[in-house]
């Protein structure tokens, strides 16, 4: 599948109130794809490269804000990387926001929407421990951000992320069960979209996608599923957390450091890889990724 071009999106062109465009993108079974990005020269590159959308993760983030993800990193250092990734590119902006830092419903709408993004992730586990919260407790906080959402003319896409696969809470059929009960609790409450963060099986994917009503996000997770497999399983939406970002850094530690510290160019493998028409010298050894389940979070 590839990147529909921004241009043919119907986005306003400065990027600002794009709520109603974000949320149009989210198409059960033309998911909208969004790689992750963490400051704003990858939200740049994202943009050059024809995504529509600009979405970021939290741990990418607060990585990159010298702070472990979990809420660890200051909200006002958190909202002022939103304005920066905001202001870098024309596209709508969605905010990894986990569990909205402490804020109160009203106070969270004010300074997140002063950021000019378009959209934000909350998610129903605490951040520091991982223990689920409760269902009615959720919901009643997503129904809150919603009301002062709309009493401040802010049109925000709810992207409500549910945690029991990611935590392992219960047996695999009552994760399946508690996901549908509460993404339902979570749309009526007045999300726009539903985040099952570590659903992986194909058919429990697809449970989500025909049971939930609404649009369902998926994590692109290792790859194990295409685009094109994830859109006939019927998700709206296809996001990567921070795993791009590790393995970026993976390779920037395993391949390109250990060749200046050996005096030896750190760029022959991609210099090869762009310009020689077949096998060449030498390269570095391959990159050993760090991606995998864990890179899900966040």
């Amino acid at each position: 599948m590839r990147a529909t071009p921004a241009a043919a999106t119907g986005i306003d062109p400065d990027g600002r109130g794009g709520g109603a465009a974000l949320r149009r993108l989210h198409v059960a079974g033309a998911p909208l794809v969004v790689p992750n990005a963490w400051d704003a020269a990858s939200a740049r590159m994202i943009e050059a490269a024809g995504f529509p959308v600009v979405a970021t993760s939290s741990a990418a983030m607060a990585a990159v804000l010298g702070h472990d993800d979990g809420e660890r990193a200051p909200v006002s250092e958190v909202l002022a990387a939103a304005a920066r990734i905001v202001r870098a590119v024309r596209v709508p902006v969605t905010i990894d926001f986990e569990r909205g830092y402490g804020l109160a419903p009203a106070e969270l709408v004010e300074r997140f929407a002063a950021t000019g993004a378009a959209g934000l992730n909350l998610e129903d586990s605490h951040p520091a421990s991982g223990d689920m919260i409760d269902v009615a407790e959720q919901a009643d906080f997503l129904s809150a951000v919603r009301e002062a959402a709309v009493a401040q003319g802010a049109d925000l896409v709810i992207n409500a992320r549910t945690d029991l696969f990611l935590r392992r809470s219960g047996p695999a059929r009552e994760q399946v069960a508690g996901t549908l009960a509460r993404g339902a609790r979570y749309l009526e409450a007045g999300a726009d979209c539903v985040y099952p963060i570590g659903a992986a099986d194909p058919e429990v994917i697809r449970a989500l996608a025909e049971g939930l009503p609404g649009p369902v996000n998926v994590a692109y997770g290792n790859g194990r599923l295409s685009l094109a497999r994830l859109a006939e399983l019927g998700v709206a939406r296809v996001s990567f957390g921070p795993a791009l970002q590790r393995h970026l850094y993976d390779t920037f530690g395993s391949v390109m450091l250990p060749a200046v510290a050996s005096d030896r160019t750190p760029f022959t493998r991609w210099r090869h890889a762009c310009m020689q028409p077949g096998p060449g010298p030498a390269a570095s050894p391959p990159v050993k990724s760090s991606i995998g389940e864990s890179d899900e979070r966040g």
